[in-house]
């Protein structure tokens, strides 16, 4: 019989060390322009992982940048060669369609330009879900607890088909459906990731999404009412739809979250290890909320210099002559306090990024970190190493498309 033993979850990062890690890190970002980023995810990563500490024993991130970086540019060079490949065959399509809208009325030729425009998204979406899939396989691969690594099976391209369909059904249905898709690409995944030689399993039904569904549509109804309410009063329309919009916002917070729960309660690991999930979406709403607003009083602190720089520049090219500013001649001191002002913008932007960082990441991550924990530890003695994964393009495809690569 497997013993009742539950492992809670841990968060041990502190907003000092994170700070100090994220300003380092988006400064040499800045100042290789963009080159170190790859390295700077890696070391973000690294530190979150180590203070994720289920039961006091850390996980392990053993990805690296070079190999990020790799993979970025195998993506970027596999992009290229698809959009390119589209656009041409766009750009003859849209030429033979405007020569027949070439004496038609402007609003059609905008409706043409929108729909080529929504025919570039449409022919991307699957290289954003199979942008996700290999992202997460690849951090799973280069994740590690006790010593034995995770993993996923290969699957991108069932993922995609699934995801791709899911979505045109989700459409076709007004979103009514989209629980359903939600809990099917979530089962596909979890059904090939592993924990050594451990399997997880996703359980439960679809249909218990509905629970944490219900604010959505209620938003978007609000909306409607507000637009029909604008018929008769404006004024009062505008603020029925304005918290319509902070409804709708709140409840997409809220279906992420409780939906990352539900689910997460019918998971197992090796048939004998479940978990627990209990995150409140009044407290990840507050954090966000008390979180934005010290940033933006950071972000005020941050570019008073550059401002101060800003009216100094002001007062001395006042007293710099006609002539000179014409022949492009500026006064030495001129031109360093301009260079010591764009040292300080860009300190200042990252300033405001590792703020953000500390004040509404990582408090956000921490409180779903510590409401989750793992039942049946017992189970976890009979799992066993499993052989590493090797991934050439790494989670470059998610780099390029900036999706699906946390932190």
């Amino acid at each position: 019989m497997i013993p009742e033993r539950t492992l809670e979850g841990k968060f041990e990062g502190t907003r000092g060390a994170l700070f100090l890690l994220a300003l380092k890190t988006t400064l040499l970002t800045f100042f290789t322009l963009g080159v170190y980023r790859f390295w700077a995810k890696t070391r973000i990563r690294r530190y979150i992982w180590n203070a994720t500490q289920p039961n006091g024993e850390p996980f392990e991130y053993t990805g690296t940048g070079l190999e990020k970086f790799l993979g970025f540019l195998i993506a970027i060079v596999v992009l290229a060669v698809y959009l390119g490949v589209f656009n041409l065959g766009l750009t003859f399509f849209g030429l033979s369609l405007l020569d027949l809208f070439t004496d038609q009325p402007n609003e059609q030729l905008i409706l043409l330009q929108a729909g080529l425009t929504f025919g570039i998204f449409v022919f991307l979406l699957p290289f954003i879900y199979f942008a996700q899939y290999r992202g997460r396989r690849y951090m799973m691969s280069r994740t590690r607890w006790r010593g034995i690594r995770f993993g996923m099976d290969k699957g991108s391209l069932g993922y995609v088909v699934r995801a791709v369909l899911y979505s045109i059904l989700s459409l076709l249905t007004l979103t009514a459906l989209a629980p359903l898709m939600v809990f099917k690409l979530e089962k596909y995944k979890t059904d090939r990731t592993w924990y050594g030689t451990g399997q997880f399993q996703q359980g439960g039904r679809w249909t218990s999404l509905y629970r944490a569904y219900w604010p959505i549509p209620f938003g978007v109804l609000l909306f409607v009412v507000g637009g029909f309410v604008m018929t008769s009063s404006e004024g009062l329309g505008i603020l029925v739809m304005v918290l319509a919009y902070i409804w709708l916002m709140i409840a997409i917070v809220h279906f992420r979250l409780q939906s990352f729960a539900i689910m997460a309660r019918h998971k197992s690991l090796a048939d004998d290890v479940t978990f627990t999930a209990e995150p409140q979406t009044p407290a990840v709403v507050g954090t966000y909320l008390l979180g934005t607003l010290m940033v933006i009083l950071i972000s005020i602190a941050a570019f008073i210099p550059v401002v101060l720089v800003g009216i100094l520049i002001s007062v001395m090219m006042g007293s710099v002559g006609p002539a000179q500013l014409t022949g492009g001649q500026f006064p030495p001191t001129v031109i360093a306090s301009g260079v010591i002002a764009a040292i300080f913008y860009v300190i200042a932007l990252a300033v405001v990024a590792a703020a953000a960082m500390v004040y509404v990441t990582q408090p956000i991550y921490a409180h779903i970190v510590t409401s989750c924990a793992l039942k049946h530890s017992g189970g976890l003695k009979e799992i066993r190493q499993r052989p590493g994964d090797e991934q050439a393009d790494a989670d470059g495809f998610a780099d390029a498309l900036d999706v699906g690569g946390a932190f």
